[in-house]
């Protein structure tokens, strides 16, 4: 995946790809599907007329190639050509005549010769059946070839064009409307996380990942069809995607690609993708459905309908995958060489991945932290949102989604205040002067507790006296609390009512005060003889001055 990109837009990127693979395929009008090099498709500018099989020396690619170089000169010719099936009879060797194979001509010119096998590709009855069949073809290729070239027609393609345009924009509008007044409301139904129509931002759960790639696909089948449909009004754009569109077709049905003993297509591959994908989509939606709807109803913890959940979640992708492959046809042991493959590159630079992956099962199924829990994690302190398969998401209380590996949780102590029992307590320093009475200050700050209604009455808050300070008496407080998450906004409102109770009480929280004192004496300073003499001198001069 691309640094930088969304596993949503990458996944959209990959269907998009996989859906103009499949409608690049069929911009020819009635290309058929080439049956492994049997057949070869003819084609009248840009007109798929019929699979042409391989007959006497010639290959089916090469037969078709020459009869399409005999009806080139044909093309846009502004008189009818008559298109018509003859058969000649051949005379045997014993001297009598015998009907031949049916021919076809245009006009004088020669075109090509009906054998069995091409009854056999076509699917007529008798080998005239077959001719008057391919003869019609050919008439309606050759006759609209000659319209699309006479005057009016391109101002008529072009108007029939903008329609087509205005057609796929007004659908692409109603399919946004739809989707959006019908079928969201009716996901929300069963989404685990709401789906918010105002917020561009909330998570992509699996139907809401459901819900953006069904009306990407439907909006996206509507502007295929109209350009492809586009392409078909004008002979050139025709030409050009039929040609585009049999390369697709050469390179994504040819199987090429070797798995063990079997091969397979590109498209094939794609489709497995594909399909392996909506299967995880499938395997989220039926996950969250189940968390949201049955596993509520149980009564049981979240941390327990979250274990459940994931357990799930990860089986129902096993077993799919498992299945899906069986019925694809691919042997599962022969995934043992890329099996193989990942263990080298485990080896060399995945360690880490599978670390954290192993983390998560471990934290699934021991559960030292479990979502919903508050925890203290390094300079971290938020509440357990999520425990994927590679991370834990940590939301802290000022709603940042903090993304940490699972094996950190692992690897470093971790404080969980919910593990076992929500209840914690939590210590609040106090310090007054020493001009306070102790008893007074516990008293007053057992009444700020008994002003806050989330302090828990049982285990009683205490009061502690810690010592003596340097500048204050030192007391501790201590309350009990049944929601850590809620730690800071407790301690926050108990300092306002303690200051509160202290005022009504006249006690004085003190500040730091350091005294300082300095004594008399003599200082012992040396001086030299001339500095001496100098001070006496200004001494004197001072007292004849005076």
């Amino acid at each position: 995946m691309p640094p930088g990109l969304s596993p949503y837009r990458w996944l959209v990127r990959m269907v998009c790809g996989l859906a103009l693979a499949l409608v690049l395929q069929g911009l020819g009008g009635g290309l058929a599907l080439a049956q492994a090099a049997e057949t070869a498709p003819v084609s009248v500018d840009g007109l798929f007329l019929f699979e042409v099989p391989a007959a006497g020396d010639l290959k089916a690619a090469e037969r078709a190639l020459a009869i399409e170089t005999n009806l080139g000169p044909l093309i846009g010719n502004r008189e009818p050509v008559a298109v018509r099936a003859e058969v000649r009879s051949t005379e045997t060797s014993g001297g009598s005549s015998q009907s031949g194979n049916p021919v076809i001509f245009a006009g004088d010119r020669y075109i090509m010769t009906v054998t069995n096998a091409d009854v056999q590709v076509g699917g007529a009855s008798t080998l005239q059946a077959q001719a008057d069949q391919w003869v019609h073809s050919i008439s309606d290729a050759l006759s609209q070839s000659r319209i699309e070239r006479q005057k009016g027609f391109l101002v008529k393609a072009l108007v029939k064009a903008l329609a087509a345009l205005a057609a796929a924009l007004a659908v692409h509008w109603l399919a946004g409307r739809l989707w959006h007044r019908w079928l969201r409301p009716f996901l929300d139904r069963f989404a685990f996380s709401p789906i918010d129509p105002d917020n561009h931002e909330h998570e992509a759960t699996g139907l809401n990942l459901l819900f953006r790639l069904t009306l990407f696909l439907v909006r996206g089948g509507v502007w295929f069809a109209a350009l492809a449909y586009i392409a078909n009004l004008f002979p050139v754009t025709r030409r050009i995607s039929y040609r585009v569109a049999l390369s697709l077709q050469e390179g994504l049905f040819a199987r090429s690609l070797l798995l063990g003993s079997r091969s397979y297509s590109l498209l094939g591959l794609l489709t497995l993708v594909a399909v392996l994908l909506a299967m995880i989509v499938v395997a989220s939606a039926v996950t969250n459905l189940m968390r949201s709807r049955v596993l509520r109803a149980t009564g049981i913890s979240l941390a327990a309908q979250e274990a459940i959940a994931v357990l799930s979640k990860y089986t129902l992708i096993l077993l799919g995958t498992v299945v899906i492959l069986q019925l694809w046809g691919i042997d599962l042991s022969s995934i043992a060489l890329i099996a193989s493959g990942l263990g080298i590159g485990v080896g060399l630079g995945l360690q880490g991945l599978v670390k954290d992956f192993v983390s998560g099962l471990v934290l699934v199924f021991e559960r030292p932290v479990q979502v919903g829990d508050f925890v203290d994690f390094g300079e971290v302190k938020g509440t357990v949102a999520r425990i994927g398969s590679r991370s834990t998401e940590i939301r802290t209380l000022d709603q940042v989604a903090i993304i940490v590996p699972n094996s950190r949780f692992l690897e470093s102590e971790v404080i969980n205040w919910s593990h076992g029992n929500p209840v914690s307590r939590i210590r609040l320093p106090v310090g007054v002067s020493y001009s306070a009475d102790p008893q007074a200050v516990k008293v007053a700050l057992l009444e700020a507790c008994h002003k806050n209604q989330e302090i828990l009455s049982a285990p009683s808050p205490q009061v502690f006296f810690l010592g003596f300070g340097d500048s204050a008496l030192n007391f501790e407080l201590l309350v009990w609390i049944a929601q850590p998450s809620r730690q800071l906004v407790i301690k926050s409102d108990l300092y306002f009512a303690i200051e509160a109770s202290l005022r009504h009480y006249n006690i004085e929280v003190p500040f730091p005060q350091r005294d300082l004192h300095i004594r008399s004496g003599h200082l012992p300073v040396n001086l030299s003889a001339e500095a001496q003499q100098l001070l006496r001198r200004l001494d004197g001069e001072s007292d004849e001055q005076q």
